[in-house]
Parts: C-alpha cells; sequence; structure tokens
C-alpha cells in the first residue's frame, strides 16, 4: 500500500467528521446554501470537499461509483482504505457515484428507488470548476423563498425532480465548497 494511501484522512476523527456531517446535512436541507466543507486531503483528481464528503457518508454499506478520471488506482485505494466503502462496477448498484457531470451520464443507470422505497436511490456527487449562486432558480423545502445555484443541466436535473418522490440526489463540491440538491427542489433558469 502506497504511503499516500495511507494519507489524508481527518487528522482529529471525531470532531472532523461531526463538523464535516453537520455541512452535508446543512447543505442538503437548505438546497442551493453553498458551504465550506475541509478535513480531508483526498488525491486527485478529487476535491477536498467531494473526499471529506466521502470519509463522512461512506461506509462498508454504500457501494461507490467512479466515473471517469476519477476511477483510478489512487482514489480506488484511498477511498478503501479510509471508508471500506466497495465500488460498484455497475451504475445500477451505485449508492453513491462521483465523479464530473459528463462522466456521470446518463443519469437514467442510476438506482431512483421505488415506490415503495424511494430512499433506495443515488446520490451523485458532482465535481465542479466552481460554485456560486448564479444560473438555476431552486425552490421547494428548506427554501424560503428561492435561491440560485449553479447547475450542469437544468434540464436534466427539472426531469430528475419530476420523478418525485423518486429520484436522484445530489451535492455539487468545487475546492472545499459544496452544495446540493436534493430530488424534492424543483429547478428553473434563473
Amino acid at each position: 500500500m502506497q504511503e499516500t494511501t495511507l494519507e489524508g484522512g481527518f487528522a482529529d476523527a471525531p470532531r472532523d467528521a461531526a463538523h464535516a456531517f453537520r455541512a452535508c446535512m446543512n447543505a442538503m436541507a437548505r438546497p442551493g446554501r453553498i458551504e465550506t466543507l475541509r478535513g480531508a486531503t483526498p488525491p486527485a483528481p478529487l476535491s477536498q470537499a467531494a473526499g471529506t464528503l466521502l470519509l463522512t457518508l461512506c461506509d462498508a454499506d454504500t457501494p461507490v461509483h467512479l466515473a471517469g478520471a476519477h476511477d483510478c488506482n489512487a482514489v480506488r485505494q484511498w477511498l478503501a482504505f479510509h471508508t471500506g466503502a466497495p465500488l460498484a462496477h455497475a451504475r445500477t448498484d451505485a449508492t453513491f457515484a462521483i465523479g464530473v457531470w459528463d462522466a456521470l451520464l446518463p443519469l437514467s443507470d442510476y438506482p431512483i428507488g421505488t415506490a415503495r422505497y424511494p430512499d433506495r436511490s443515488a446520490t451523485l456527487v458532482v465535481e465542479m470548476d466552481s460554485l456560486t449562486a448564479t444560473d438555476a432558480r431552486l425552490t421547494g423545502p428548506g427554501i424560503a423563498d428561492s435561491a440560485a445555484l449553479s447547475l450542469p443541466d437544468i434540464a436534466a436535473l427539472r426531469a430528475n425532480h419530476a420523478l418525485f418522490p423518486q429520484g436522484l440526489d445530489f451535492y455539487f463540491t468545487a475546492g472545499e465548497h459544496l452544495a446540493a440538491l436534493p430530488r424534492s427542489t424543483n429547478v428553473e433558469d434563473a
């Protein structure tokens, strides 16, 4: 096992994990709100926020699909060592998936839950160049009036919302920033 595999986890695991969990939950509870998420130093191409999110939410019961450039030896070994999460080689088996937007497509390959068990769906972690409060107008639970967030494909995310209560949930990460878009959020052009 390479030395880099052993590095990059939480320095103070209980405290760092608690802070990261709170930021992840705040982001999901308040769609469009950009949170700062740090604590991990993962290998490239994972951003700090994406690595911290994976350390916080993934474990041996959450298969992770690595898409595109994120499916590399350094990320596979780091994820296995720090979380114990198995790799989901088929998108249909993923609880989490991570990559850039184009590498994660098509969204129809991921589980969206069932009418009886809508919680049996995937959460996609979309790595972005930046996150800004622009481009898309968000409304729905957790948003007082409306929020704005830069999103990669408004039409695809609007179609995902139409599947509610089924559908995918999303985290968007860039550097040390994180925002979330649950399936319950309505997405419109700004």
